[in-house]
């Protein structure tokens, strides 16, 4: 009896720290990068030239700066330069 008690909690770690690992994966699947759409210093990593990784876009909505939005999302957000976009734009002059 011990020994099966044993057993189900050692089962039930393995089953929970599997799911752990496993939905960060599944969440990321499921984001697309929305060029354009990023406040000054707030977009998602290797945002393009002039840029070097998160947080170093330069203006608001700068067209060559990603963030990641859930999927199919991307073309109904709306900034006061116009929609996201699934590629980027031109860089800032």
């Amino acid at each position: 009896m011990k020994t099966t008690i044993v057993t189900l909690t050692l089962a039930g770690s393995l089953a929970s720290a599997l799911a752990a690992i496993a939905t960060p994966a599944t969440a990321e699947e499921a984001k697309e990068k929305c060029y354009g759409i990023a406040m000054k210093g707030q977009n998602d990593c290797a945002a393009g030239p002039g840029t070097t990784c998160a947080g170093t876009s330069k203006i608001d909505y700068q067209q060559n700066a990603f963030k990641l939005v859930p999927k199919g999302t991307c073309l109904s957000m709306k900034t006061p330069d116009g929609h996201g976009m699934l590629e980027p734009g031109m860089a800032p002059a």
